[in-house]
């Protein structure tokens, strides 16, 4: 039996739209939500929280570091891949870390709307 590799995951599901790619630059510039939570800052990369497939699934997703993303490790720091039930155990269910998310891009526009008004 062979194992599937990294790239052949990463071609599932369809191809994002502008709008979406614009967003999930967004995301990423936020950092990993955990560690954030943590209180540090690391880079992110996107963790689709209902697969790449769905109608708005590229909507759906959260910034998380290689190490809460895909590492595999069991332990802290728990990667969401392939340990999802230890993963929310320990930092959140996906839908509030989603909200979060939300809400964090909510207010970083609004600032950057500040930031472009003239004085």
């Amino acid at each position: 039996m062979s194992e599937k590799k990294e790239e052949d995951m990463a071609l599932k599901g369809r191809k994002p739209t502008a709008a979406e790619k614009e967003h999930m630059s967004k995301v990423v510039e936020l950092g990993c939500i955990v560690c954030k939570n943590k209180g540090f800052y690391s880079p992110a990369e996107i963790h689709h929280i209902h697969g790449k497939t769905k109608k708005n699934a590229h909507f759906m997703v959260l910034p998380l570091c290689f190490e809460h993303h895909r590492k595999g490790g069991y332990k802290e720091p728990i990667s969401r891949h392939p340990y999802k039930k230890r993963f929310e155990e320990a930092y959140g269910k996906e839908d509030k870390l989603l909200m979060q998310v939300n809400d964090l891009l909510t207010k970083t526009d609004f600032y950057n709307f500040l930031d472009e008004i003239p004085f």
